[in-house]
């Protein structure tokens, strides 16, 4: 019985990456799933190998995210994967730089609840994860300022949704995810300008000595998504390879 059958599931930044392998694995699970992304070929070339439904959604925009919502109301999990790695300490940060990354990784994050969360409520029922980082409050990285801070208070607003709905049947539940392969890493491994000997420092802080696969946070949101974890909410699962030990 597939774990997710009879479930419509949004996720945002699905066209790449993480979020790619989530909305794969929840279509597998049998779940009604909806990839939103900038994207457009990214989202065209998911669908030709899935039975994904995709959105292009600028999910900054308030406007647009409403729109999203007013079109699935129907939505039982709600999965916000949208992200940036921003780099440098608090003497390389700009405010404007503090502040993109937080309407990027935070805010929009406030938007998608926000919208989709009164069907849920309604309905009584309901699961959101959010994708954080195990560089937040979990631990510390060198110069990862911006990143870390707004990836912790994706963990406070994961717990504060939690517990102000915990009665209501709506579950709120975040992911901190180590190193993982994916485009956004694969990016900032070639800007270095020394691919190999960049990669090679990535690895080197992983003590299980590999960096993740996408999948692998992908069967921890099917987990949250599914009435397995019923009991779960307000929780941050870190999946790190121990990189946080």
């Amino acid at each position: 019985m597939p774990r997710l059958k009879g479930k419509t599931c949004i996720v945002s930044a699905g066209g790449q990456g993480i979020g790619r392998a989530i909305a794969a694995a929840f279509d597998r699970e049998g779940a009604d799933t909806v990839a939103v992304d900038l994207n457009e070929s990214a989202l065209n070339a998911l669908a030709s190998e899935s039975g994904v439904r995709t959105a292009v959604v600028d999910v900054t925009d308030e406007q647009a995210v409403r729109r999203l919502a007013a079109e699935y109301q129907k939505v039982s999990v709600l999965v916000n994967c949208v992200g940036v790695v921003a780099e440098g300490t608090v003497l390389d940060a700009s405010l404007e730089e503090l502040e993109r990354c937080f309407r990027i990784n935070v805010s929009t994050m406030h938007l998608m609840i926000k919208s989709f969360l009164p069907p849920m409520l309604a309905r009584h029922d309901g699961s959101i994860i959010n994708i954080a980082s195990v560089v937040s409050s979990v631990m510390a990285a060198p110069n990862r300022y911006v990143y870390a801070t707004t990836k912790a208070a994706i963990i406070g607003l994961t717990k504060s949704v939690a517990r102000d709905f915990i009665a209501e049947g709506v579950r709120c539940n975040s992911i901190s995810p180590g190193t993982v392969d994916s485009p956004s890493l694969q990016q900032r491994i070639a800007a270095t300008g020394q691919p190999e000997k960049t990669r090679a420092q990535f690895l080197a802080r992983q003590p299980m000595g590999r960096i993740g696969a996408p999948e692998e946070i992908a069967e921890i949101a099917v987990l949250l998504a599914s009435d397995e974890a019923r009991y779960m909410s307000g929780e941050n699962i870190i999946v790190d390879g121990g990189m946080s030990l």
